[in-house]
């Protein structure tokens, strides 16, 4: 599973090759996508890997009217599961396509 792949598929629309906001479709929006180079930054230097999954399929933004973000939860949980220990220690089966996007993110950090 490439989270590269998976990036160019689902986000580069509204964020950019760069990951910065400057897709082609961000100009068509209500308000400018995410940097998505900034998430550690924007918290503390630390890069909150579960949060961003949460975000990204989709759960943490339930029934928030504003967000413009598609929840891709249904389409990043094709394919394999894999164990995924968020750091309590419990290996939670989690879709192989959802770690390997958020761990993209975690790697184009600035």
């Amino acid at each position: 599973v490439s989270g590269r792949a998976l990036y160019d598929a689902y986000c580069v629309s509204c964020h950019g090759m760069s990951g910065t906001g400057d897709g082609p479709a961000a100009t068509d929006l209500p308000h400018p996508p995410a940097d998505l180079t900034r998430i550690a930054a924007r918290n503390g230097g630390s890069f909150p890997m579960v949060r961003v999954m949460s975000v990204i399929d989709g759960y943490a933004r339930r029934g928030d009217r504003a967000s413009v973000m598609p929840e891709l939860g249904a389409a990043l949980q094709e394919g394999p599961l894999v164990p995924y220990d968020s750091g309590d220690g419990v290996a939670t089966p989690t879709p192989a396509n959802l770690v390997a996007l958020a761990e993209y993110l975690r790697g184009i950090q600035r």
